[in-house]
């Protein structure tokens, strides 16, 4: 039996029909059962071009990219994912649009999915603003296609917004389903996701509050680890809180980068602003108030260098399980004596652990492209076996 039909017969035993048609915001908004689905329909794809085996489901179409933020993984990620399905890519950058003139988000939207089947968003800067705003462009993207403006409705993947980066922390746990020999083996590991130092400010909080919401679920002891002050946000704690009981894994809080490592099966040592912050910083923008900014920014800056000691050291290293703990980075880490004096990891930790952490980063494209195929095919698991079946070569030569 093929890898591809054996994952395909899991798929038909999932309750997934509910994922045909809808976006995908929060990693808990899904079930058990959807989420496996994402995961393997991502080994799945990945099996299948493995083999150079073609995995165009789609003949025309597009995913639309819209990203406020910078990036570099997660944009070229979605590109991969939608070119690897085969929709054409086109990037929305405002600042070559019509907002400036007054064109709305109900506008904006209409205008952009006239054959779009793919909507990707980035929007994670502005404590309250980034999921609203996700939200507000695909209601105006349903009204369209209820009113036969569009001929299809569009899916959303959020690409990372104020509160959640679920396609980051679910290429992050896939890597570490298969670093574990799968996911059944992940019940009891801990899992250390804690702050660490950057001399750069204002750093989004869905990265720790995704871990903290997604790896809960499946019966890990997480440990969210920083310093007073950089709390996130209380309903995310309390998402992982309810996780935690419901999978008979545990979710704690403590002050101590040293506690959160000491037996830790995986750390993810990684930078964030205080949600407070967060908030005003939130507040400042909207009233356009640039000098607050400035202060505030300093201010963190400040606050940030009071915690230099919050690194991911070989002396912290060497306090997890056998010293050999999985460490985990969404990418790009602050790497101490490389890309800045001093920052969130050793140098010598990070060399050492290069290769994983670029494994780590190459789930992200399948795990996309998976929540596309979950949300525009009625039939996955049918059409992963008629892609198999046509064998289509991806390459020819």
């Amino acid at each position: 039996m093929s890898k591809v039909t054996e994952l395909a017969q899991r798929l038909e035993s999932l309750h997934i029909k509910g994922m045909y048609g809808q976006d995908f915001y929060w990693t808990w908004d899904k079930s058990a059962d959807e989420l496996e689905a994402v995961f393997a329909v991502a080994d799945a794809l990945r099996d299948l071009r493995e083999r150079n085996i073609s995995t165009r489901i789609f003949d025309s179409g597009l995913g639309i990219s819209l990203f406020r933020d910078n990036s570099t993984r997660t944009r070229f990620s979605f590109a991969s994912a939608c070119n690897l399905l085969g929709l054409e890519v086109q990037d929305l950058d405002e600042k070559k649009s019509q907002i400036a003139h007054g064109e709305t988000v109900r506008e904006t939207a209409n205008m952009v999915s006239f054959m779009a089947d793919v909507i990707g968003i980035r929007d994670d800067m502005f404590i309250g603003e980034g999921h609203k705003y996700q939200q507000t462009f695909m209601e105006a993207v349903r009204e369209g296609h209820r009113d036969g403006i569009l001929e299809q409705r569009p899916t959303l993947v959020n690409l990372q917004c104020d509160v959640d980066h679920p396609t980051q922390c679910m290429a992050d746990l896939l890597h570490v389903i298969h670093h574990f020999g799968g996911a059944e083996n992940l019940k009891g590991k801990k899992v250390a996701m804690t702050w660490a130092y950057s001399p750069s400010y204002g750093k989004p909080l869905s990265v720790p509050q995704g871990v903290a919401g997604l790896f809960t679920r499946f019966g890990m002891d997480v440990v969210l680890a920083h310093p007073d002050g950089y709390d996130i946000m209380p309903e995310v704690e309390a998402v992982a809180a309810g996780n935690a009981s419901a999978s008979g894994g545990s979710f704690r809080k403590c002050a101590s980068m040293e506690e959160a490592f000491q037996d830790a099966d995986i750390v993810y040592p990684k930078s964030w602003a205080p949600y407070a912050a967060m908030e005003e910083r939130t507040r400042l923008y909207g009233k356009g108030d640039q000098k607050g900014i400035d202060a505030l920014e300093q201010r963190l800056l400040a606050q940030n260098a009071l915690h230099k000691d919050w690194t991911c050291s070989e002396e912290m290293m060497k306090r997890t399980r056998d010293g050999k703990a999985l460490y985990l980075h969404c990418l790009p880490a602050d790497i101490s004596g490389v890309s800045c004096p001093e920052g969130e990891v050793d140098g010598s930790v990070f060399d050492r652990y290069l290769v994983p952490l670029y494994k780590q980063a190459s789930y992200k494209p399948y795990i996309i492209a998976a929540m596309i195929v979950l949300a525009q095919v009625r039939d996955p698991a049918g059409a992963l076996r008629a892609l198999e079946a046509a064998g289509a070569k991806r390459k020819a030569f």
